[in-house]
């Protein structure tokens, strides 16, 4: 292990920290509210991290599981130190509810411990740095470090290995360091083309940078109690919606669009499949909701523009919303879970399994079925025309496995809170798969849950969001072993 440059690295993520603080303070001074916690947060980080400054490695090199255990504690400390201008503003004064707020944040799961209701009330500062949390966790903090530091190659390839989420993560151009420029200035147009289009709406300029941080991060947060259902805006809606499915699309698609690679556009499986479920479930939700016995809908129009952008909030993992799908009918429901746990594109801001998991999935399972006629067959399996090594199929596999029993497991020790199995267990599903709001008592707000619950939750988003390995890697004893 090379604590050396462990700690140099840390140090680097957290100095970065203080300086995006900077823009909520701004904030809070323009809207003429004490920047006292977010001067005072940006005190400690640099006293913590400027000390690392001085450290002198002389290996800089990282390798799979220095950039495992880099990543979890990245994460962690990120979440741990941006919590304290929730606490020391009085927006969120129990410390373990704010570290859940902005793990919440920056794994852009948009689960919210404030009460419902509540939210209008707090300041636009820190509601400011509560959405723009998703934005810097969208895409990934390393990754953006990745695209600023100088003399990345090499050193940190497994940095953005551990973090981008998905199956296969590659280069876009042959430079890491290119290749995460590339990402954020993508990331950062596509940004503001959505708060330009909100503005054309006559949503507030704060309000289109909120919405298009919580949808390009597919985080959801809101600054209304309502979420986007507070604004009564259809044409805001269908923008939103629109954004979100292409915050849901592999980032590698928008680079193919620049360097005018149609061929590789139209022969992508993921995309195919990714754009299908997304119009299947709008159709199925649409129809079920308007023909429902409870009269939730008098008009299709309606119905179709909330199943679209519900299907797009929770496929997309964002989890803002427009309806109280927990009241929908249990056909429309069960969708809604099902897109929960698919998840989008990999190579997106998404949570979830990845559609192109799901395709490897079905892809294995069918080949293994054609060997019980033809045992003696094999077949490499194939996506989008490239053969797929078998060391994919592989972990793509182990990772299925991963998966069930990172949910199962929070999902046992989280019933004993005491809350009914709806609830529990949607909770899990919600958080792991970062999307925000589940069913039961936990549509609204999380606040219901004990301390310990909500602990265990925040590690269950962090789980999610960085798939699993980097904190099993974090919190495995045998990772601390001398060898």
């Amino acid at each position: 292990m090379n604590y050396k440059m462990l700690g140099r690295f840390l140090g680097l993520v957290l100095l970065i920290e203080a300086g995006l603080l900077i823009f909520p303070m701004l904030v809070a001074l323009i809207y003429n509210e004490s920047a006292t916690p977010f001067l005072i947060t940006i005190g400690i980080l640099a006293v913590v991290s400027l000390p690392t400054r001085f450290i002198k490695p002389k290996n800089k090199r990282f390798y799979a599981k220095d950039g495992f255990i880099c990543v979890a504690l990245s994460w962690i400390l990120l979440s741990a130190f941006g919590a304290l201008p929730f606490v020391l503003s009085g927006a969120i004064t129990n410390y373990i509810d704010a570290f859940f707020e902005t793990v919440s944040g920056f794994t852009t799961t948009g689960a919210s411990i404030i009460p419902a209701g509540g939210i209008e009330a707090l300041p636009k500062g820190v509601l400011f740095w509560r959405s723009f949390t998703h934005w810097i966790g969208g895409m990934g903090i390393l990754v953006f470090m990745l695209a600023i530091i100088p003399n990345a190659e090499g050193n940190v390839i497994f940095l953005m290995r551990a973090e981008v989420p998905g199956p296969q993560k590659g280069k876009l151009v042959p430079k890491l360091k290119d290749s995460s420029l590339i990402l954020y200035v993508i990331y950062l147009a596509l940004t503001l083309l959505q708060v330009a289009a909100l503005l054309c709406t006559g949503m507030p300029i704060y309000d289109c940078l909120i919405n298009a941080f919580g949808t390009m991060g597919t985080g959801g947060f809101s600054v209304l109690n309502d979420s986007i259902a507070g604004y009564n805006n259809p044409a805001a809606e269908i923008i939103i919606a629109i954004f979100l499915i292409i915050a849901g699309t592999n980032y590698n698609i928008f680079f193919y669009i620049l360097i005018k690679k149609f061929r590789a556009i139209s022969k992508n499986e993921e995309l195919k499949l990714y754009l299908s479920i997304v119009f299947i479930s709008t159709l199925l939700i649409s129809v079920n909701i308007f023909n429902s016995a409870a009269l939730l809908y008098d008009s299709f129009g309606h119905a179709l523009r909330d199943a679209l952008f519900q299907a797009a909030s929770i496929m997309s993992t964002a989890g803002f919303t427009t309806a109280s799908f927990d009241t929908w009918p249990y056909f429309s429901q069960t969708v809604i879970i099902i897109l929960m746990l698919i998840g989008a594109s990999a190579g997106s801001t998404a949570g979830g399994l990845k559609v192109s998991r799901l395709l490897i999935l079905f892809k294995s399972m069918k080949r293994e079925a054609r060997k019980i006629f033809k045992p003696n067959s094999v077949k490499a399996l194939k996506l989008d025309g490239d053969t797929l090594s078998e060391d994919t199929v592989r972990s793509t596999l182990s990772y299925f496995v991963f998966y069930i029993m990172a949910m199962i497991i929070p999902f046992i020790i989280l019933s004993l809170d005491g809350k009914d199995f709806i609830t529990t267990s949607t909770s899990v599903i919600a958080c792991f798969n970062n999307i925000g709001p589940a069913f039961g008592e936990a549509f609204s707000s999380y606040c219901g849950f004990s301390d310990p619950a909500t602990l265990l939750l925040s590690f269950v988003m962090l789980f999610g969001r960085l798939e699993i390995m980097p904190m099993l890697v974090l919190f495995s004893p045998s990772t601390w072993k001398k060898n």
